[in-house]
């Protein structure tokens, strides 16, 4: 990852497509298209390489998000349970909608702890949802146990995960409802973009619906449809869309090609013995876009990571004082920093966050060192940056 780096002729010749009719929006226009519908086709090829009925797309992953979230019936007072590692966009999506986000510990998976997710149920807890964060997954099978023992939606996160198995279903066809991403640094980008994907029919209906305004999309007269329930603008360009299609048909090939890069760095780092790398549940696969390994204690991690930057390699990420993805950093969370009015009960949720021990979490990820992999190296870059980051970590150790 991410596909932009491969970007060639396949994406000029979608792209060039939307541009020769003109038509950049994704509805209407019939007459004008010259029989080119972009998000149509990206939506059908989603439901084949993700193996389900429906795939609505939307305008990015905090949207496919926000949209899976409001067509599973979260709303205002609800409690959504989530991992301390993720994206602020996870929790963002929750506050959207009125709801509560739940942080609790994750285990050596980098994704929810099972103990963790139990402890945290309430009667107001309506959904669970895993992060699949840097291409592995959460323990589905334990979680899919858990929401159907307590009624509860599993909404998967697979938006840095796409490509990834488990029980040899595509990530984010296990749960209720799963979301992508395609913005800028993911596998498969479209400059901006993500999408919902869904086996329930009625949840693709309101996805549909709920995205554009409430708009019904019935018959070809945009302007006489009619708004069945109040909704957004999370839509999609054709522009986005049609670099998109592009890039899901090479998904395939950036896989393998990251699987390759993946298995040399893996193999080389295997040679130092205080490292030990993160768990993929037995039934995963994951989707080799991030290498992650464990170290020592959060010094020596420290240490590492200076010692490869130094080294010149870039792209390796230590997550413990980073405000984008862990707990720890995010004040304005804590501190329910917001531009508007929220309920008592979800500040006073917020607020807690500020006092509450995430002492699993931080074992994990203070030790923890994410390394992207990238699409564009040869073979020859990956062995030259294996041998310098083992040389880089040992020096350290």
């Amino acid at each position: 990852m991410p596909g932009f780096e491969l970007f060639g002729p396949s994406e000029h010749k979608e792209v060039n497509d939307v541009l020769d009719s003109g038509i950049l929006m994704r509805y209407g226009f019939d007459a004008m298209r010259n029989g080119h519908w972009k998000a149509k086709a990206l939506e059908a090829e989603l439901q084949t390489h993700m193996q389900v009925k429906h795939a609505q797309l939307v305008s990015s992953g905090t949207a496919a998000v926000s949209v899976a979230l409001a067509v599973a019936g979260v709303g205002t007072g609800d409690e959504v349970i989530l991992p301390t590692f993720t994206f602020v966009a996870s929790f963002e999506a929750v506050l959207m909608l009125g709801a509560i986000p739940i942080l609790v510990d994750i285990d050596d998976t980098l994704t929810l702890d099972i103990a963790a997710v139990k402890d945290a149920i309430t009667p107001k807890t309506k959904a669970i949802m895993p992060v699949h964060m840097c291409g592995g997954m959460a323990r589905l099978k334990e979680l899919k146990e858990i929401c159907e023992t307590h009624n509860l939606k599993l909404i998967e996160d697979a938006c840095q995960a796409i490509g990834g198995t488990y029980e040899g279903k595509p990530l984010g066809s296990y749960g209720d409802v799963g979301c992508f991403s395609f913005d800028f640094v993911k596998t498969i980008t479209a400059a901006e973009g993500g999408a919902i994907i869904t086996n329930n029919d009625d949840y693709a209906t309101w996805a549909d619906h709920y995205s554009d305004h409430g708009h019904d999309h019935v018959g070809s007269d945009r302007g006489a449809e009619t708004h069945p329930f109040l909704g957004y603008n999370f839509r999609i360009s054709e522009l986005h869309a049609a670099v998109g299609l592009a890039q899901v048909r090479r998904l395939q090939e950036f896989l393998d090609i990251q699987q390759k890069h993946y298995t040399i760095l893996k193999d080389a780092l295997k040679s130092i013995p205080e490292l030990t790398f993160r768990t993929i549940p037995e039934e995963g696969v994951e989707n080799y876009s991030f290498l992650n390994f464990f170290l020592t204690d959060l010094e020596t991690t420290t240490k590492a990571m200076a010692a490869l930057k130094h080294a010149g390699i870039d792209g390796c990420f230590h997550y413990y004082d980073n405000n984008w993805h862990y707990v720890r950093k995010w004040d304005h969370l804590k501190e329910a920093k917001t531009l508007f009015p929220i309920p008592a009960q979800t500040k006073e949720a917020l607020n807690a966050l500020s006092t509450k021990s995430f002492k699993q979490s931080d074992h994990y990820i203070a030790r923890n060192i994410s390394c992207l992999i990238k699409l564009s190296w040869t073979e020859a870059d990956v062995k030259q940056r294996a041998l310098k980051m083992v040389e880089a970590i040992k020096s350290v150790l």
